[in-house]
């Protein structure tokens, strides 16, 4: 990302390009659907975009249009939030499709347009955009955009219109911005993105991050409630273009079943695999820029990963204080996410509810093969910036001409699925104070760590029985391990020390045994000694 942040809240800033396809005409037959207008009726299918995606890397890239741009730019957070789609012209709206789509307009944070399709069997209309579609005052900015404009910057999928009032509740999925998107998850919050691909995040030689963007979709009606709701896209930038299939459940949570087809226009050195992106500043754990009388603010706070050898690794975030890429090499990965482990209001007594936001969890289908789960970790003084990155990085090198093809299952939920609740335990925080035993003096440079566990088994541990602390530090000396319940509730603590010296980042892991098995996840763990008071 090389500090090139998005910018949360205020809209995220990279916005979705319009291509210049020659299949496409600007000369369209106007038919009424559902009040819509909708252009000509072309042969669509997944494989057909598979195939255009592959002809037109073949293409030079060619930057796309931005329209209007000054007034574009003058359309702000407070005036792009004036611009709602009217439930009339809602895709679906009235009939047909169970999940009504709405449409985002451009504005400032999202300067170029998409073109939107509706799919009827084997063939698909474009929509074509109106200014009646949108709440546009005479008075409002966007009014001065010309008439020939297309003002589409991406959609938002609503909850089915059984549910009533659908225009009047949050949708459950939204896409916007390059090529991010994001989804509700079990507790009713949205929080981190997902994102297409990823290029050259943090690039260790300086290369600049690209933003490839979902350019066109399009949409297939859901015929029952419960199905997935069909959504394709094609994804465009300097270096890659893709074609993407969407399979998206709404369920107590939603589920995603991904596939995308990749063709490289160029070499890229850091091509990220179904990435997710989200936002950290501090934990309970001494962080910098920690001047705020909240607790903790975070939409995720713990990297996740289910490793091809079976191992369960948790890694807690932190707000590094420099730029830090971290690699978790692996073959055949069962699983990775980013999750908000921490569902306690009290730590974070903010009316944003941070305890509810979803966990994002990705399930490869098929053979990976070898490569690493890589976590960029960027500063940040406030809670406004994406500043965590995951994503997946083959051990193939990425050249022009390859062709790719991923399948994945994207899980938007309360916590990591697949965990198994009744025998191994759960890390929940990660808490720091002073080495040494209270009372005596306190050796110099020495840290105690307190790591806390939860997870059925603890319940089981005979009374009088600790379980052993296993520890690794990649330097300094760890002494001290020791487990201790945590008094009025049913969790444990693992807690040892370890002497600091020098500023350079210190690796650790640890995990909970009992007869020498393993009954808890493997922490890991990145100290910068940098970050700690004064020892």
């Amino acid at each position: 990302m090389s500090r090139a942040f998005s910018t949360r809240r205020r809209l995220l800033s990279s916005g979705l390009q319009l291509a210049a396809l020659l299949w496409m005409p600007r000369a369209v037959l106007r038919a009424e659907t559902e009040n819509l207008e909708l252009g000509e009726a072309r042969p669509f299918s997944f494989d057909w975009l598979v195939e255009h995606a592959r002809v037109l890397a073949k293409r030079d890239y060619v930057p796309p249009p931005r329209p209007a741009p000054e007034i574009v730019h003058a359309i702000d957070y407070d005036a792009h939030g004036k611009l709602r789609t009217r439930p009339e012209y809602a895709l679906w709206g009235r009939s047909g499709g169970v999940y009504p789509i709405a449409y985002v307009h451009m504005g400032r944070f999202f300067p170029k347009t998409v073109r939107l399709h509706v799919v009827d069997g084997a063939q698909a209309r474009e929509i074509l955009y109106n200014r009646r579609y949108f709440t546009i005052p005479e008075d409002h900015v966007a009014a001065r955009l010309p008439a020939d404009a297309s003002a589409f910057a991406g959609f938002w999928i609503h909850e089915s219109r059984r549910a009533g009032s659908w225009w009047k509740r949050e949708p459950w999925v939204t896409f916007s911005g390059a090529s991010y998107f994001r989804a509700v998850g079990e507790l009713g919050q949205v929080g981190l993105s997902a994102r297409g691909i990823a290029v050259n995040v943090a690039h260790p030689g300086g290369l600049p991050e690209e933003f490839p963007d979902f350019t066109h979709f399009w949409f297939e009606p859901c015929a029952r409630e419960g199905d997935p709701q069909l959504v394709y896209a094609l994804l465009d930038g300097p270096s890659i273009v893709g074609a993407y299939r969407f399979a998206m459940q709404r369920t107590r949570a939603v589920v995603m079943d991904i596939d995308c087809r990749l063709f490289l226009r160029r070499d890229i050195d850091r091509l990220g695999i179904a990435p997710l992106t989200s936002m950290f500043w501090f934990a309970e754990y001494p962080a910098r820029d920690r001047f705020d009388w909240r607790p903790e603010v975070h939409d995720s706070d713990t990297l996740v990963m289910w490793n091809g050898a079976g191992e369960r690794l948790v890694r807690p975030l932190n707000n590094p204080p420099r730029t830090i890429a971290s690699s978790f090499l692996d073959e055949n990965p069962k699983g990775y996410g980013l999750a908000q482990r921490d569902r306690n209001y009290d730590h974070y007594l903010d009316g944003v509810n941070y305890h509810h936001r979803p966990t994002g969890w990705v399930e490869p289908k098929g053979d990976w093969g070898k490569g690493a789960v890589q976590l960029v970790e960027i500063p940040t003084n406030d809670e406004i910036h994406d500043n965590i990155v995951v994503y997946w990085q083959s051990e193939r090198p990425a050249r022009a001409g390859d062709a790719l093809s991923y399948s994945y299952r994207l899980h938007w939920l309360e916590f990591d699925p697949y965990f198994p609740v009744v025998d191994f335990a759960r890390v929940v925080a990660t808490r720091m104070s002073r080495g040494g035993i209270p009372g005596q003096p306190r050796p110099p440079g020495v840290v105690k760590f307190w790591i806390e566990f939860d997870g059925a088994i603890l319940g089981s541990i005979p009374w009088g029985v600790r379980p052993e602390v296993v520890v690794w530090a990649s330097r300094g000396e760890v002494s001290m391990r020791r487990a201790e319940p945590v008094w009025h509730t049913p969790r444990w603590f693992g807690t040892f020390d370890l002497t600091v010296e020098g500023r350079d980042p210190i690796e650790l892991r640890a995990h909970l045994a009992l007869d020498g098995k393993p009954i808890s996840e493997t922490w890991l763990f990145q100290l910068h000694p940098e970050l700690l008071p004064a020892l």
